[in-house]
């Protein structure tokens, strides 16, 4: 083996997410004898890439033109790094984009990038004492993200752009859904979701592989078309760079290492086309090493429901063909890379506080007329054509998406919200970004989160959500076919009430994390108060019996109603209590 530095040898041997130090015999064996393996990371699909088609702006040609554009301008604030004010300078002002949505690309991006919960907290903090939108705006100004790696996110917007070409086979055209009204409809929904399909990954990135790399290149290594030559060189930071969507390990390795530390790995040198004297890589032999080392990813979703481990949490019913189906990779996959998926889970109450779910990317697909309580701290959520169910979700440290679903209520703390194609749900949260509302939705409710449980505050804390600013109130309206307001609305505080989560847990929550708005807190103090006038009026009347019963019946309905359903409630999930004091 040929000299390598100190430093070289210390990334090598504790690479970022390695969780062991690795042999570097065993390494260099499994190098020699079986050659690199590649994929497309998942996250920044699942997390990234916002289910809409993106900003006509955002294609290859005007991305060209921003990757020259930075690079220009160095010294004031575009590159390596791109701040806030720069990058709205462009958005705004080159590609006609409305500040609010330049800023969402640009906070979505910010929230793809490793932080500790403390720096989020803290962030959340300072926006918080922020007394006016010139505050704010003073505060992100100082924000900045890595450039080369924002361009490719912004790439990546691509993958829910509806093709015409494809459209005329009938994949992706944009109609309204017939569905069915029945809770055991099956039919496919007309927007595939290819946020969660691993083969779309692989897909779009080797379709679009010289494009990407052409992207990152510095504009003397391209023609004035913006096309690369066969001299052309790529930078050890364009490389760098491309470790946010692909990364790696060698055959028989338990460790997984960025795209760049195996690039640069001197025995591969020849395979790469990376010039120890140049300190760059040739075009074209990086790009023929990638094509030929990528391969499935071995932690995607695909992975998962064929050889990940299946979990027996919820049970068939008896009488109906449905069989619920859900699946974890937890067991063999480091973290950031946890998955759990659920399919088919019909009239139950699921509930589960587990390691399985701590950090984990939850996909929730096909539940009807169940209730599902997942109490724990998740990295993302999905909820895919579910019916009548309510969700009841610990911290969602990213993105919860809620996608062709009728008819639920979803109750969570989440970084962010997006909705699409959904019809009459309800939408408990409490967020610190504006809640998206994407195509194809119709009487969306959205309501002030209103629910506790003993370790909520602590779950908050693991993933970095705060209690304040809090935007549920505040949704954006995120598609071009249908602008108008009116399809959602704030639940009244007449139609308030607090939800109950009936188990046993250990922690600190006592109350619902930073309190209810004054106008619910007060419907629910005037309803209290109605109810003990009641109560004290039947007291003193000393009526019978029957007498006491029939005045209920006449004058306490909606009470008897309520506690009659929550009584209900509590018989039937009573039961499911033992899950959280003894969970795998």
């Amino acid at each position: 083996m040929s000299f390598v530095s100190n430093q070289c040898v210390k990334k090598l041997l504790f690479p970022r997410y390695a969780k062991k130090p690795y042999d570097t015999d065993v390494f260099q064996d499994n190098m020699d004898q079986s050659g690199v393996l590649l994929w497309v990371k998942a996250e920044p699909f699942i997390v990234g890439a916002l289910q809409v088609p993106p900003p006509s702006k955002f294609s290859l040609h005007y991305l060209r033109k921003i990757s020259t554009y930075v690079r220009t301008r160095a010294t004031e604030g575009a590159y390596p790094r791109l701040y806030w004010s720069t990058w709205r300078h462009i958005a705004c002002g080159k590609l006609q984009l409305a500040k609010d949505l330049a800023w969402l690309y640009f906070e979505i991006f910010d929230s793809l990038t490793v932080k500790t919960p403390e720096e989020r907290l803290e962030w959340s903090e300072i926006l918080s004492n922020c007394m006016s939108e010139d505050e704010v705006e003073k505060q992100r100004n100082q924000l900045s993200v890595d450039t080369l790696q924002f361009l490719l996110f912004l790439y990546i917007q691509q993958l829910n752009k509806v093709s015409l070409r494809t459209s005329l086979i009938g994949e992706e055209w944009p109609s309204p859904r017939n569905r069915s009204q029945s809770p055991d409809s099956t039919e496919k929904s007309s927007c595939h979701n290819k946020n969660w399909n691993d083969y779309s990954h692989q897909a779009f990135v080797c379709d679009h592989l010289s494009d990407l790399l052409e992207l990152l290149l510095d504009p003397e290594q391209l023609t004035a078309s913006f096309h690369s030559t066969h001299s052309s060189l790529v930078s050890r930071e364009a490389v760098v760079a491309l470790s946010f969507l692909i990364e790696g390990t060698v055959s028989r390795a338990r460790k997984i290492y960025p795209l760049h530390e195996l690039a640069l790995w001197q025995p591969l040198h020849a395979d790469s086309g990376f010039s120890r004297i140049s300190k760059t890589f040739s075009f074209y032999k990086l790009e023929a090493w990638l094509r030929a080392c990528l391969t499935g990813n071995p932690f995607g979703t695909s992975a998962c429901l064929k050889s990940g481990k299946k979990l027996a949490w919820a049970h068939q019913v008896e009488g109906t063909t449905k069989r619920a189906k859900i699946a974890c990779n937890t067991h063999v996959a480091p973290r950031m890379h946890r998955m759990v998926v659920m399919s088919q889970v019909y009239k139950q109450t699921l509930a589960k506080s587990s390691d399985t779910l701590v950090g984990a990317h939850v996909k929730i697909h096909r539940c009807n007329e169940s209730f599902i309580y997942l109490l724990s701290p998740l990295r993302s959520v999905t909820i895919e054509k579910c019916r009548n169910s309510t969700f009841v979700l610990g911290p969602v440290q990213t993105a919860l998406h809620v996608h062709s679903c009728d008819n639920i209520k979803v109750i969570a703390v989440c970084h962010r919200l997006s909705i699409s194609s959904t019809t009459g749900c309800v939408f408990h949260v409490l967020t610190p970004t504006r809640p998206l509302i994407l195509s194809g939705n119709q009487a969306v409710t959205f309501a002030p989160f209103h629910t506790h449980y003993p370790m909520l505050e602590d779950h908050m804390a693991r993933t970095g959500l705060a209690t304040v600013p809090n935007y549920w109130d505040k949704p954006m309206i995120v598609c071009r076919e249908n602008c108008n307001a009116s399809v959602f609305r704030l639940l009244p505080p007449c139609e308030f009430y607090v939800f109950i989560i009936p188990f046993e847990m250990e922690g600190d929550t006592t109350e619902i994390p930073g309190g209810l708005p004054s106008a619910y807190q007060k419907a629910l103090g005037q309803r209290e108060q109605k109810i003990q006038i009641w109560q004290k009026t039947v007291k003193e009347a000393r009526l019978t019996k029957a007498l006491e019963a029939g005045g209920c019946m006449q004058d306490g309905t909606r009470l008897e109603t309520k506690w009659a359903t929550c009584s209900c409630c509590l018989r039937s999930i009573g039961a499911f209590s033992f899950l959280f004091k003894t969970v795998p």
